[in-house]
């Protein structure tokens, strides 16, 4: 490809080059809480190209504003000992940024450069208040308002030197009419001000009380819409050609991501670098498909990457929040939006969930998916019976690249019923899913993907979708409640047949009657054929 542009949110490449969502309606926003002199975060910045997105806005605030941006991943936790080494650090870290910039910062001063240097080396005693003078002083001279861009400010909040500079930096911004100061400071890189502001002061009291409480509030939406993506895609069709139906792959890219940007760039560099020149895709006509889409899924959700890590790393951090995902994910919890709950509140701040009419939702459906594998290939998972029965029994599923489903199902039935067949333990919807889930995982791993529509995840009902080489399987699972219950799950999913455009559709029914016949049979629905597996 063109290793001048590529689908890239992390600011690898020239931002100036790459393809991706126009930042400018998102720039202009943010923009607004500059030109009111608001103090904010930039929240959940996993999510979007944040580096990306701080360097387009230095570029667009710097016609009005002197911008200086500092990332703080660059100062070592050593640096954190005491308050004077931190603030020696931090002036000679300010210094070189301005001095450094590829861009040059007009209007600061010789003078305010030297007492930040004289600073950085030579002052025994300085300390966060001369710090915060000179800080003033470069703000008075300044022949621009100066804006403070702190990116991976959370990066450093278990140290208390750093909360002791944000707690003063603070409290400098509400003084700026006594004191000059920044025109807007803008923290980057942390999940949630509350995260930091409540290690400031342990009690609930000074908590309601501090200056932190009156942050600006940052409402701007980084995610990508469906015309974001098509407009990125347009612009890659111009350079290409592909032939690519530019609208339904924005539907499509936006379906499995909801506008996560990152995510929407990843796929999309991974279609572009990746999928191209294989085998089954030998051109980027090939690529540019919905099998190729899904082959760049495949590739995604297979590999580590810090968003991921981040992801799962939370579920060990917090088991109430593992709980909660589990709960949604397996027994179909409908769980009300609630802002006031602790997890769903953590749950929102990670990125895990969305709110969608008035429910809590897993964020997005590779999110969910990447979920499902998780919990799937833990030890205890892989090491139980039905797991163990599905690995041996894979090689016979699959014919010249081809999955035999409903062979998977007859199987299913077979090694559900000797496996669990007089077991004591009452059966659930949720072990039923998890169990069927359990086997279908090692038999599709690394060759296809699953999703769990949304719609149809409930005490009832789960619709599950496989794409294997470019096959797609609907299986409906659900637990016997009489025949007439049966027959309208039977016509749904003829109609989910219709929206896939499928003729063939397959349902798991769990039935614990007495005079139940275990087995597999086909029912023919019209011109669509049905095939039932009866556990």
């Amino acid at each position: 490809m063109d290793m001048g542009r590529c689908f890239n949110t992390t600011g690898a490449c020239n931002p100036q080059l790459h393809y991706m969502v126009d930042l400018r309606e998102r720039l202009r926003e943010i923009r607004k809480l500059v030109d009111a002199g608001e103090y904010f975060t930039i929240t959940r910045a996993r999510q979007y190209g944040k580096t990306t997105t701080i360097k387009a806005l230095a570029d667009f605030l710097k016609n009005d504003y002197v911008v200086i941006s500092l990332d703080f991943q660059m100062i070592g936790n050593e640096e954190f000992e005491n308050a004077h080494i931190f603030s020696t650090t931090f002036a000679s870290y300010l210094l070189r940024t301005i001095r450094n910039t590829r861009r040059p910062i007009l209007g600061l001063r010789d003078d305010i450069l030297d007492k930040l240097d004289y600073a950085s080396v030579q002052d025994p005693l300085f300390s966060l208040g001369k710090l915060f003078l000179i800080l003033s002083e470069l703000c008075d001279t300044a022949e621009k308002p100066v804006v403070l861009i702190i990116d991976e400010a959370d990066s450093a909040t278990n140290n208390q030197v750093f909360l002791d500079f944000l707690a003063q930096l603070r409290a400098y911004y509400l003084n700026r009419e006594i004191m000059p100061a920044f025109q807007s400071v803008i923290l980057a890189g942390v999940y949630d001000v509350k995260n930091i502001r409540q290690k400031l002061r342990p009690d609930e009291e000074h908590r309601r009380n501090s200056p932190w409480n009156i942050a600006a509030d940052f409402k701007v939406d980084m995610s990508f819409s469906q015309n974001g993506i098509a407009g990125m895609l347009k612009e890659y069709e111009a350079d290409h050609q592909t032939g690519m139906d530019i609208e339904g792959m924005a539907d499509l890219i936006y379906d499995y991501t909801a506008g996560y940007p990152f995510l929407v760039s990843r796929i999309c560099k991974l279609m572009d670098e990746d999928v191209a020149d294989s085998g089954r895709f030998p051109d980027k006509a090939a690529v540019w498909t919905k099998a190729g889409f899904l082959e760049a899924v495949k590739l995604l959700l297979s590999e580590k990457n810090t968003l991921f890590e981040s992801l799962i790393g939370k579920l060990y951090d917090y088991p109430g929040l593992r709980r909660m995902v589990y709960a949604i994910l397996f027994a179909g919890v409908k769980i009300v939006y609630n802002p006031d709950e602790q997890w769903i509140d953590i749950a929102m701040m990670f990125g895990f969930a969305k709110k969608s009419g008035g429910n809590v939702e897993i964020a997005n459906r590779i999110f969910e998916v990447r979920l499902y594998n998780y919990f799937l290939a833990t030890a205890e998972a892989q090491g139980s019976e039905i797991f163990r029965a599905a690995v041996q029994s894979k090689p016979q599923f699959i014919h010249d690249g081809h999955l035999d489903m409903k062979l998977v199902l007859q199987k299913f039935v077979e090694h559900f019923d000797s496996i669990y067949s007089g077991n004591a333990e009452e059966f659930n919807e949720e072990e039923g899913r998890r169990r069927f889930l359990l086997y279908l995982r090692p038999i599709i791993n690394g060759a296809g993907n699953y999703y769990i529509e949304a719609e149809t995840r409930n005490s009832r009902r789960m619709d599950i979708v496989v794409d294997y080489h470019g096959e797609q399987f609907i299986i409906e699972l659900k637990v016997w409640r009489g025949n007439a219950y049966h027959e309208r799950g039977e016509k749904q999913l003829s109609d989910y047949l219709d929206y896939f455009h499928l003729k063939k559709g397959y349902m798991l029914s769990y039935n614990f009657n007495v005079n139940k016949k275990n087995g597999i049979r086909e029912i023919q629905l019209g011109d669509r054929m049905l095939i039932e597996a009866v556990v």
